[in-house]
């Protein structure tokens, strides 16, 4: 039989989903809140995790590192900043180094730890990122959700089409296209996904479909040995429903603001909060029941050979 891993990923940020926008006093709630509830659910089932944040909100509340730090968790680098404009499929190769440099020095002189693990925000890359991910000294990459289909619903969708082609299995990627299998050293763990994203934001909105998914993808994985790869959120766990609500528009297409802004945003309100802890612990129950090691990314890699 082969080995199971189950790969639980966070992406660490200042986002507010309840008003779908940045905000500092976002940060500071999911440091004091939303953090230590998901670390509470890692200690009881006994799960080693994957952490990428923000420079951003490392270098504004640098114990929200060192805190995992604490708890054995892997730190990543989530790029410095989470806004549209600095998405990594929009910005030159020498911005991208610029800000995976400058986000990975934060990490690193907080920890004290290498940082060689990324996700880009919102998964959004393009033909420079796999360069510029090697020019920095990262070595592992989990950008790419392997045959997800997003249409329009996300920020960068025609890109995100590549997906649907991308391999399933962790590879090796192109230097120029991290989308595909090539000969750079750059290690490339994709997310899990079913057309849908098996992911936090799906769990809270959908929570029946993503029953069947975690049975569909961990039924894959004891075939073929792939690792399952999720992706929560620590404000996934926090309660803002009290803030006064407006939708930030974040587009002048009016179908994209629709579908982006608008919509998306009313689904992802759904269970956010302490609503959301009972809907991620079965999740993980049902890998630790059958067996599969919840382990961070970089220990998967290593254990497997790929780093």
């Amino acid at each position: 039989m082969k080995k199971k891993y189950c790969l639980l990923t966070n992406d660490v940020e200042t986002t507010s989903i309840w008003l779908n926008t940045l905000r500092d006093e976002t940060g500071w709630t999911v440091y004091k809140e939303g953090m230590p509830m998901l670390l509470d659910i890692y200690e009881k089932f006994g799960v080693k995790s994957t952490f990428y944040f923000t420079g951003y909100i490392a270098r504004m509340i640098p114990d929200i590192v060192k805190m995992i730090q604490n708890r054995g968790h892997e730190i990543a680098s989530h790029g410095l900043l989470h806004t549209k404009e600095h998405g990594f499929d929009v910005m030159p190769y020498d911005k991208q180094v610029e800000h995976l440099a400058e986000t990975k020095k934060i990490l690193e002189d907080i920890s004290g730890e290498e940082v060689i693990s990324f996700r880009a925000p919102a998964l959004r890359v393009n033909e420079f990122t796999g360069k510029a991910l090697l020019e920095t000294g990262h070595r592992i990459d989990s950008s790419v959700a392997s045959q997800r289909f997003d249409l329009f619903m996300s920020f960068g969708g025609l890109k995100k089409l590549n997906w649907l082609v991308a391999p399933r299995m962790p590879y090796k990627t192109k230097e120029d296209n991290i989308f595909k299998r090539g000969e750079s050293s750059l290690i490339e763990v994709p997310l899990s996904a079913t057309l849908l994203p098996y992911l936090g934001t799906t769990m809270r909105t959908f929570p029946l479909i993503t029953n069947l998914q975690k049975r569909l993808i961990s039924a894959e994985s004891s075939l073929n040995g792939k690792p399952v790869v999720f992706d929560i959120h620590p404000n996934e766990f926090i309660d803002e429903s009290t803030l006064p609500r407006s939708i930030e528009k974040r587009s002048n297409n009016p179908v994209a603001y629709f579908l982006q802004d608008y919509l998306r945003s009313n689904l992802k309100t759904k269970n956010l909060g302490p609503a959301a802890r009972p809907l991620y612990e079965k999740q993980i129950k049902h890998f630790k029941d059958r067996g599969f090691e919840l382990i961070t990314i970089q220990d998967y890699c290593r254990k497997t050979g790929l780093l």
